[in-house]
C-alpha cells in the first residue's frame, strides 16, 4: 500500500517535506515497525534535517489520521507500522525486541468464539505473544 500526497490531504494534513519523508521511510523500512527514535535516526541518516520532536508530531498525527498504528509493548517501546488492511497479530523477542507479524486464522475464530461466548460483539482486538527469538545471543541470555 503506497500512500501519496493526496491521501495526505484527504487525512486533513498539508504535505510537508517532513511528512512525506517519514511516511516514505515507513513505506520502504525493512522494519515495519519503527520507534520515533528509530524513525529519527534513520532520516539524520539520510541526511534530512529533521528533529526529534518534529519526528513525534508527525507520527501522531499520522496516527490521529488512520495512517499509521502505534503499538505499545510491554517493554515500554511504542512502535509505529502504517496501518495496514488485513488484521495480524505479533511476537515480541524479549531479548532483542524484535517483532514478528503473523495471522492464524484458528487463533481468530477462537477469539471471537470466546467473545460470543461471553456475549460480547468484538470492535477489535490485539494479540502480543512475548518470548525469545531463535537468535543465538537472546537464547543464550535465556539460560
Amino acid at each position: 500500500m503506497s500512500l501519496t500526497n493526496q491521501d495526505l490531504r484527504k487525512a486533513g494534513l498539508k504535505v510537508t517535506l517532513p511528512r512525506i519523508k517519514i511516511l516514505e521511510l515507513l513505506e520502504s523500512a525493512e522494519m515495519h515497525h519503527m520507534s520515533a527514535e528509530e524513525v529519527y535516526k534513520a532520516l539524520i541518516g539520510q541526511g534530512e534535517d529533521v528533529g526529534l520532536a518534529t519526528v513525534y508530531r508527525v507520527l501522531t498525527q499520522f496516527e490521529q489520521a488512520g495512517i499509521v498504528e502505534r503499538h505499545n509493548f510491554e517493554n515500554n517501546l511504542s512502535v509505529f507500522e502504517i496501518t495496514q488492511e488485513e488484521h495480524h497479530d505479533h511476537l515480541v523477542c524479549d531479548g532483542c525486541g524484535k517483532i514478528i507479524e503473523f495471522h492464524n486464522e484458528i487463533i481468530e475464530e477462537e477469539q471471537l468464539k470466546v467473545a460470543k461466548e461471553h456475549g460480547f460483539k468484538l470492535s477489535g482486538h490485539s494479540l502480543v505473544l512475548y518470548g525469545i527469538c531463535n537468535n543465538k545471543e537472546c537464547q543464550d541470555n535465556a539460560r
